[in-house]
């Protein structure tokens, strides 16, 4: 008897729990664990070498613990972006800096005065509307963090300044040049942008690859061979694109060693083959000097290749026609409205 009495106290306690298990479990609050995402990132990755063009959707995320602040507020803070904020100051855009969903290269204050700003005191003595060029050739339109940019692609971006774009290339998430600067510090989150600090103030030009080639006394050989060539050229060095061009400048001599004697001697030369001989110095996308990869065959706009070599800082060119002697470039990174002028010591030649 005694012994039916506790089991059925037990089963009775059993129950009873059983029945309040729904309660406590209803009183019990969890909070999930946050799910890290990626923001979609659209654009178009070509094959390495090429050039171009994205708008990436991605945003950089602040490092936790952090304040995010307006873009002019960070670059106030900065130690290194004094002249940066002074020209900011002295253009009257602080407004346009201040936008969300823009990129923003920040030239260090070691840029500026390469560029030949000593101290904030030139820099506000500087005409505004110079300085208002300068700075809206360092913005984007869209946010873009490092990681969106793609590896080994020339990329265009087309900046504030209207009808001017800005060259990407990323060799690797710690090696990304602008132009001819490079990111030293990546990432910076503003409240709805992103700054990228740059080594190196870029600067903005004023007239395209055909104008700029006629600037160059040393090119007169090569701007008599423009114009002889006629349309299939100039269409092509005065058109004004997204990804731009990059124009290999033979120089007067090199035309000369080419068997071109004087301008006389190319304006009488043969229209078609001098059109095809300069659409093999010509690539459809911008492309500097730091961004060509040893080793490696580009594709011309005349639709063979030519071989690139890049060793120490030297850049050397040989075209499928000119054995073993190669073209160097002995003047990097000219900067045209639609693309780049490298001046070379060689004619390249196709066949």
């Amino acid at each position: 008897m005694i012994q039916s009495i506790h089991t059925y106290f037990r089963q009775s306690t059993l129950l009873l729990l059983l029945a309040a298990a729904p309660f406590f479990v209803s009183c019990s609050t969890n909070t999930p664990d946050p799910v890290a995402t990626t923001p979609p990132t659209s654009g178009t990755v070509t094959t390495p070498g090429t050039g171009t063009t994205t708008t990436p959707g991605t945003s950089t995320t602040a490092t936790p613990g952090t304040t995010v602040v307006s873009s002019v507020t960070y670059i106030a803070q900065k130690d290194n972006l004094n002249l940066l904020e002074a020209a900011i100051v002295r253009a009257g855009l602080t407004a346009d800096f201040n936008k969300e969903g823009i990129t923003i290269f920040a030239p260090s204050d070691d840029a500026f005065k390469a560029a030949g700003y000593a101290n904030e005191a030139a820099v506000s003595a500087a005409p505004a509307a110079d300085l208002q060029r300068i700075l809206r050739y360092h913005v984007v339109g869209s946010r873009i963090d490092q990681s969106a940019i793609p590896t080994g692609v020339n990329t265009s971006y087309q900046t504030s300044l209207a009808d001017n774009q800005i060259s990407v290339y990323k060799t690797s998430a710690s090696d990304i040049s602008v132009n001819q600067a490079k990111i030293i510090q990546g990432d910076n989150p503003t409240t709805g942008s992103v700054v990228h600090i740059i080594n190196q103030v870029l600067m903005p030009p004023s007239v395209n690859l055909i104008a700029l080639a006629k600037t160059n006394t040393n090119l007169s050989f090569l701007a008599a061979a423009i114009d002889r060539a006629g349309s299939s050229v100039q269409d092509v060095l005065n058109k004004n694109t997204q990804n731009g061009y990059t124009l290999f400048a033979p120089t007067n001599d090199a035309f000369k060693a080419a068997g071109y004697a004087d301008e006389a001697a190319i304006k009488a030369a043969d229209q078609k083959k001098l059109s095809d001989l300069l659409l093999y110095h010509v690539l459809t996308y911008r492309a500097f000097a730091q961004t060509f990869q040893n080793g490696a065959d580009i594709v011309t706009a005349q639709g063979t290749s030519v071989r690139i070599n890049s060793s120490n800082g030297k850049v050397t060119l040989l075209g499928k026609g000119n054995g073993s002697t190669a073209a160097n470039v002995t003047q990097a990174d000219q900067v045209a409205s639609n693309g780049i002028i490298h001046v070379i010591d060689r004619v390249l030649l196709a066949q």
